[in-house]
């Protein structure tokens, strides 16, 4: 897979990736630095077709510091371990090492959706197992994708989000149900 590009024979395949930071980092800096430069070393993969803006959000769990989100469409002709295996070497370059789950992090590299459908490994998921609920994941990737559909729902990823950030009234009580006098 190194040396970017498309084997001869193979075909591209398409990837959302869903990139993370909240630590600086000693070379490239700042969070939003720091996925800027994942994006970049991204493109030894394959294509980027598409990249999102940076996104800040809320931590969760128990990381301490906001995060930079983006996310960005890659084609390359990996089958999703390959790609995995890759991800989390560019994440171990950057100084990533094994901790706290959710907590912090110099950079986060996640396999979303695949244009292959579902994928189900030991150490893989496809579609991500938590996506639909993170908005840092939506939102990115409504920006570059938004007709991409989930194939476990059949939502768009425009939907996903709509579905997740869209504030809805609470429903009237139904007359039956109202507490009594």
């Amino acid at each position: 897979m190194k040396g970017g590009g498309e084997a001869r024979g193979q075909t591209a395949q398409s990837y959302l990736i869903a990139l993370g930071s909240n630590r600086r980092h000693y070379r490239h800096g700042l969070p939003p630095h720091v996925v800027d430069a994942a994006m970049t070393d991204l493109e030894r993969l394959g294509r980027i077709e598409a990249r999102s803006a940076i996104e800040h959000s809320a931590p969760i769990g128990p990381a301490r510091r906001r995060f930079a989100n983006a996310a960005c469409l890659l084609a390359c002709a990996a089958e999703p371990p390959a790609l995995l295996d890759e991800l989390k070497a560019i994440e171990r370059a950057f100084g990533r090492r094994r901790g706290q789950r959710w907590g912090d992090r110099v950079l986060d590299l996640d396999i979303v959706l695949w244009s292959g459908g579902i994928f189900a490994g030991p150490n893989l998921s496809i579609p991500h197992r938590a996506f639909r609920t993170r908005a840092f994941v939506l939102g990115p990737a409504r920006a570059i994708a938004p007709c991409w559909r989930d194939p476990i729902t059949g939502l768009t990823i425009r939907q996903l989000h709509a579905r997740l950030t869209t504030r809805r009234p609470l429903p009237r009580e139904h007359p039956r149900l109202a507490p009594g006098p």
